[in-house]
């Protein structure tokens, strides 16, 4: 389900032992890691859609599902007919699951449960899970393993058997309106996640980055194959975790180049998040600055636009970013352990146009929603930069980038026009095989 906040309350945290196989061993080096990746066509928008999602094949025969993307998260699920209790609104049809199912005794399930809370009265009971977020969504259901056929840049095709949930109880907040995904693809840090299982198999290397662009869609890879070279921002992800979570230590904020006052911001990355989120104190000196900045720019307060709870109307109604951008001043978030490392915003990575033609903010209280302290950068502020999650090198980096336009794929091997097309991210790879 797609979910305005994904950053994920702990209640199990899924744990995953070295499990599955698959195919293409001869695409791995000598330390066991594949050298190739998998490049996923990115679809959504932050507004009006509020999500982005990549179509992932499973099972087999493989069938397609949407995928809320989430780095805030570990647990990959799908809406499953198990049967389902409450299922929502969704593309496709409840995944049916295999006889595949996690056992109660296996470590896998354990993991998923705190000591306490795991009730095991026979070897051969199923493994239940259950995840809530943020924004009170949550997912209730069992641990299934299945195939998850992808297909390398080169056209290989692998096919690893991944743990997931099948979710059979879903909720959502209420503020949101169908069509929903059919699930979430889980790529935070921790071993649930399925660029850990991946990474554990000998897949791909443990690196995941996003490319999001602010006209819409985008890409996602597994793999380093395509890491920019030169001109990427790196900073060191912290060692102070928190819940498991990209965290990349404090930041101060400023706001066309002064600063707002606000020092040791804990700031997250989250793909899950259609906004971002400030804590209260950074929140209100944003919005104090902001207000500040524009008097007499021919701008004014649209307190009847409820589509964010701050937005600005002109004389005339806004056609694009473009409009305002020369109205607003670059919001920056200056890391406080890494010297001269800043995470700039400009104008279209914290506002939006609304179906009003007003600009609002894209910003939100965090504090309202249970965030505290901490400050989440979501969908909005990551557009226009490719986002690269190196956990091989424990390091966080981004560098602008036209994110319309994919990857250089040119090294795709057609294998004289007989590439053989059954993973889950074809629609990508398909020109260079049929080339």
């Amino acid at each position: 389900m797609h979910s305005s906040i994904s950053f994920i309350i702990p209640l199990f945290y899924l744990l995953t032992a070295f499990r599955g196989c698959y195919s293409a061993a001869n695409h791995l080096t000598a330390a066991g890691k594949s050298t190739s990746s998998i490049v996923f066509q990115v679809n959504g928008n932050v507004y009006p859609k509020g999500y982005y999602y990549v179509i992932v094949n499973i099972g087999n025969p493989p069938k397609p599902y949407w995928l809320d993307l989430d780095t805030g998260s570990d647990l990959t699920w799908l809406q499953c007919d198990a049967p389902c209790t409450k299922c929502l609104p969704a593309p496709h049809k409840p995944y049916k699951p295999n006889k595949d199912f996690v056992t109660c005794m296996d470590p896998l399930c354990a993991s998923v449960h705190w000591p306490e809370t795991l009730d095991c009265s026979s070897p051969k009971d199923q493994c239940d899970y259950e995840v809530q977020y943020a924004d009170h969504g949550s997912s209730l259901g069992l641990l299934v393993e299945d195939s998850f056929p992808l297909q390398y840049t080169n056209g290989t095709v692998v096919k690893p058997l991944l743990a997931f949930g099948c979710g059979y109880n879903q909720e959502v907040h209420a503020s949101m309106d169908p069509p929903y995904t059919d699930g979430v693809l889980g790529l935070g840090l921790g071993k649930a996640s399925i660029l850990r299982q991946l990474n554990e198999l000998g897949v791909t290397k443990n690196v995941v980055a996003h490319c999001l662009s602010a006209q819409g869609d985008g890409h996602l890879f597994f793999g380093d194959e395509f890491v920019p070279s030169s001109g990427v921002t790196w900073i060191p992800m912290s060692t102070t975790k928190i819940e498991n979570h990209y965290y990349l230590g404090t930041a101060e904020l400023y706001v066309g180049g002064e600063t707002s006052g606000t020092k040791g911001l804990p700031i997250l990355f989250d793909s899950g998040s259609t906004y971002t989120y400030f804590s209260e104190e950074a929140y209100k000196a944003l919005i104090t600055m902001l207000i500040n900045d524009i008097k007499g720019k021919q701008i004014y307060n649209a307190n009847e636009d409820k589509s964010l709870p701050v937005c600005w109307k002109g004389s005339k109604p806004f056609k694009s970013i473009q409009d305002v951008k020369n109205l607003f001043k670059p919001i920056m978030l200056s890391f406080a352990k890494s010297k001269n490392v800043g995470f700039q915003m400009d104008p279209e990575a914290y506002l939006i146009i609304s179906k009003y033609g007003n600009a609002c903010l894209g910003v939100l209280n965090g504090s309202e929603v249970g965030l505290e302290s901490v400050n989440l950068i979501g969908d909005i502020s990551f557009h226009d930069k490719i986002i690269i999650y190196d956990n091989e090198k424990q390091q966080i980096g981004w560098a602008p980038s036209n994110c319309s336009k994919l990857p250089n794929i040119n090294r795709v091997q057609n294998h004289g026009g007989r590439c053989k097309l059954d993973g889950s991210n074809l629609d990508i790879l398909q020109a260079y095989c049929d080339a």
